[in-house]
């Protein structure tokens, strides 16, 4: 578990604390101070590790062809939607038909002769049985048989590869995908399985990938083992509601270099509001805490003993409890030890409060010169 920072609104508080320590004091027989309040309130937050991560495409393709021509038609638009076996690129395919005609007469050929070279070895066998040909035209005749049978398979497989070329002449999309930019036009000549013509990828489902300190590995090791782990993605410069996710991957082994352990998340992605290569922040939600105190975090001060609240006590008097501060949640931080729930905790602190000083309690507007 990560707890939040105080960082730089720390120093200042404690510069506000030192202040009222040292600095003026209020006079004897000043009236209570005016203060805002915010009850300590309870309910349920989750505890969880936020880090940076990066959005990657669910599957990524480099279109290529698988035969040498000239591209002839282009069938999409730059940036389309394409679903799997829609036609992307077509290349001049008259070379092929012409290796398929010429396949397939050659098939027909074969077959021919074939059925020649059945009609002997019938004969064959009926003149062998009279000892009219001797046994070694009879294994000659059974000889061309197999040869022509066998040469009948090998021009059948001519015309397979044959038809398989010209089925290459029509480039489809592999996946269901967004198309990139097309790297070739109408007219250009492309190789086999080296010149490339498209990127699509797939980004919906997307992945979120991102790293933990190997500190936080058992933890999250052990909350796997009770079942998916939440993840929740947001974009940096937006405050839009998080994409909810799962973890999905776990790398299985922690890199030594920077002591970091590689995590997946799979977030469904229908809307398009994230994209690939994009930095994002990532909340991995490890557990919930039943029934936590939060109060504002504008209310945690900090002093040289540690952090610390004002309570307003009973007798409408100003308390400082230590405190000891957990995660933050939003505009609110939770507190393992020290608050209540209930507690009215004074959320602008007057200049002249101090310690068991007389308070009374305002609407936040009507507080005077108090500071967050």
């Amino acid at each position: 578990m990560k707890l939040t920072q105080v960082g730089a609104i720390g120093l200042a508080l404690l510069a506000a604390a030192g202040c009222r320590k040292n600095g003026p004091q209020a006079p004897p027989g000043m009236p209570p101070a005016p203060v805002s309040v915010a009850a300590a309130e309870t309910r349920d937050v989750p505890v969880y590790l936020d880090e940076i991560g990066r959005t990657v495409a669910r599957e990524m393709v480099s279109i290529q062809p698988q035969v040498s021509g000239r591209v002839t038609e282009i069938h999409f638009t730059d940036g389309a939607d394409v679903k799997a076996g829609a036609p992307l690129f077509s290349l001049d395919a008259r070379p092929f038909q012409s290796q398929l005609a010429a396949a397939e007469a050659t098939v027909s050929q074969t077959r021919a002769t074939l059925d020649l070279a059945r009609l002997d070895f019938a004969r064959s066998e009926k003149l062998l049985e009279e000892k009219a040909i001797s046994q070694q035209d009879y294994d000659t005749s059974k000889s061309a048989v197999a040869v022509a049978e066998a040469r009948l398979k090998q021009d059948e497989a001519a015309v397979a590869t044959a038809q398989l070329n010209l089925d290459y002449c029509s480039i489809r999309s592999p996946i269901d995908g967004r198309a990139g930019q097309r790297l070739v036009d109408v007219g250009n000549i492309v190789e086999a399985n080296k010149t490339a013509l498209l990127v699509i990828q797939k980004i919906d489902p997307i992945y979120a990938d991102f790293t933990i300190a190997e500190k936080h590995l058992a933890s999250v090791q052990a909350q796997m083992a009770k079942g998916a782990l939440r993840v929740e993605i947001r974009l940096p410069e937006t405050a839009g509601e998080a994409v909810a996710g799962e973890l999905t991957f776990l790398d299985n082994a922690v890199q030594p270099g920077t002591g970091t352990v590689k995590l997946r998340a799979t977030a469904p992605n229908p809307g398009r509001h994230l994209w690939p290569g994009q930095f994002v922040k990532v909340r991995l939600v490890l557990d919930t805490i039943k029934g936590a105190v939060l109060v504002p975090v504008v209310s945690l001060q900090i002093s040289a003993h540690g952090p610390y609240v004002f309570v307003v006590s009973k007798e409408s008097k100003a308390q400082m409890r230590p405190v000891k501060p957990g995660q933050r949640q939003g505009d609110q931080i939770v507190i393992l030890e020290g608050v209540q729930p209930g507690d009215r905790i004074i959320t602008a602190i007057p200049p002249f409060l101090q310690p068991d000083g007389p308070v009374h309690i305002v609407p936040p507007a009507a507080a005077q010169g108090g500071k967050p």
